[in-house]
């Protein structure tokens, strides 16, 4: 685990570390969520959730969220969020932000030229970046894993 100043809205950040291939039986049918279905019992392939989940893993890593911020896009504390610093970042992706030497999980805005990053939570403000802010996107938010 790695210590840095934080707003409050990631906890730790881990290196992704991807071992020898886990696979598990991907059913063929999906699972309504809605009215039940006739279910058909055998799987089709395998699915690795590091190749699903991991697009870059070189530049890929690991951050606890911490803080209620980010609840609006379904992001709460102790979810884990999959970070992939080769991205692009771009407008209205959720980003890992260093403003100022501070660590932040916030939504990307980008608006005539000006940048913004937003909460999904309306008991936090926006943050503009001005000229003066030592500013950088670190990542692009690519998933989030949380217990159910």
């Amino acid at each position: 685990m790695k210590h840095f100043k934080t707003d409050g809205s990631i906890k730790a950040i881990y290196k992704a570390v991807i071992g020898e291939k886990v696979a598990r039986p991907l059913f063929s049918t999906r699972v309504p969520a809605g009215f039940p279905s006739p279910a058909t019992d055998y799987t089709e392939k395998e699915l690795d959730l590091n190749e699903k989940l991991i697009l870059h893993k070189k530049h890929t890593y690991f951050m606890e969220v911490e803080g209620y911020s980010m609840i609006g896009a379904g992001i709460y504390p102790g979810d884990l969020a999959i970070v992939d610093r080769a991205i692009e970042p771009s407008s209205n992706k959720v980003v890992i932000a260093i403003v100022d030497g501070e660590f932040m999980l916030k939504r990307l805005l980008i608006k005539n030229g000006e940048y913004w990053l937003v909460p999904e939570n309306d008991e936090f403000e926006p943050l503009k970046i001005t000229e003066d802010a030592d500013f950088i996107i670190w990542g692009v938010v690519t998933y989030v894993i949380h217990p159910v």
